[in-house]
């Protein structure tokens, strides 16, 4: 979303008559509110940990990440855990785009396509802390032109979280001083029993319901939309709006499930569109009927990705505010990436008439937000 604007005028308001911020003996940054408590650090302005209440008043650790926060960087998985990449997110159809007459080139570095913008997009920088207090942190980053190939024009963006009464509020704004391709996410992976359910590590106990999102992008086998947008029958293995209960394992032993995300990916990684949500609706609900906890998506994105964690081949450690003895990896499909964004690969889709959310003019404001809401069942 974009909104004409004075440049940089209200990236600045945030450094104002503030006092430098200062990280904790961990090399986080904590704030917190009634019902929820989270940390972060300023590599890829990424959240580490989230704890939020349990159906029995215990405070839980929701999202997966490192105990160790030099891990981060050097981790050659770079699963984006929490983190902010850009400036154009998820993937780049065999990494080029056409504007305004000109042909760009991006890194190609997922198969055939540029996923997240290249192997330097700001999931890979460290961001400046410029403002914090007990309940918000704001993270800021100066992208130069072609930091990551293929990309026109110096961005300057931040990303402001705040939390208040069980929940987590995330805000992003970015101005460009040339036209260019922004979109953003908050990579956010979720296992809301933090591993410690004795049955299972798999995130297929979990309830998932998108009640504005029949429809989905068709995805090819290296996880790019076609073109195509499909309708899920009820009962399908893309279905997740025909009901409120939905398991998101129901479609385990179904036919289509198999290699449904592309390139021998069983489960999700595609594009569910938000379709005539009414303003500050809840359009994903996930619940997990262990730990009782329920997390309830707000946002003004047209879309969301859902990413069952297929890749996840056992060798990332959890953390230790999570897990059970003998279980201290993560295993495929068991977490679950959240990311609330524009449609995918948009830029190649004309079609889509998504020019005026995926192309950002010069001294214009992209804008972002979201918020997610725990409760308990």
């Amino acid at each position: 979303m974009r909104y004409s604007t004075a440049i940089f005028a209200f990236l600045a308001q945030a450094v104002i008559g503030q006092a430098e911020p200062t990280p904790g003996e961990d090399g986080t940054y904590t704030i917190s509110a009634p019902g929820i408590k989270a940390q972060f650090i300023p590599y890829g302005a990424t959240l580490r940990n989230l704890f939020v209440k349990d159906k029995n008043g215990k405070d839980v650790d929701v999202v997966l990440g490192y105990d160790n926060i030099t891990y981060y960087p050097v981790d050659p998985g770079h699963p984006v855990y929490n983190s902010i990449p850009g400036r154009y997110v998820n993937r780049i159809g065999h990494g080029t785009y056409t504007l305004n007459g000109t042909t760009y080139k991006t890194q190609i570095n997922d198969g055939n396509n540029t996923l997240h913008g290249g192997t330097n997009n700001w999931s890979y920088q460290f961001w400046n802390v410029t403002a914090a207090s007990e309940d918000s942190i704001t993270f800021s980053i100066y992208d130069a032109v072609n930091t990551s190939p293929g990309f026109p024009g110096n961005v300057q963006a931040n990303v402001t979280y705040s939390v208040t009464n069980s929940t987590w509020n995330i805000k992003m704004v970015a101005v460009p001083d040339a036209e260019t391709p922004l979109m953003l996410t908050q990579h956010t992976y979720f296992n809301l029993d933090a591993f410690k359910n004795p049955d299972t590590d798999k995130i297929w106990d979990h309830t998932l319901h998108l009640p504005y999102s029949p429809r989905y992008l068709e995805g090819d086998a290296g996880a790019l939309p076609t073109g195509k947008i499909l309708t899920a029958a009820p009962g399908s293995v893309n279905d997740f709006a025909s009901a409120a209960d939905i398991s998101f394992g129901h479609s385990v032993n179904k036919t289509g499930f198999a290699d449904n995300c592309g390139g021998g990916c069983d489960g999700y990684n595609g594009f569910w569109i938000i379709d005539d949500a009414p303003k500050d609706a809840v359009v994903l609900s996930l619940a997990s009927p262990f730990s009782g906890i329920r997390a309830d998506l707000r946002t003004d994105q047209a879309g969301l990705v859902v990413y069952s964690c297929f890749w996840s081949d056992g060798t990332a450690d959890l953390k230790s505010t999570q897990g059970l003895a003998g279980r201290d990896k993560v295993t495929s499909s068991s977490c679950v990436a959240i990311e609330a964004q524009d449609y995918v690969d948009g830029i190649n889709h004309p079609e889509w008439k998504r020019e005026d959310a995926e192309i950002t003019g010069a001294g214009e404001t992209y804008s972002w937000e979201s918020s997610w809401t725990f409760g308990t069942l």
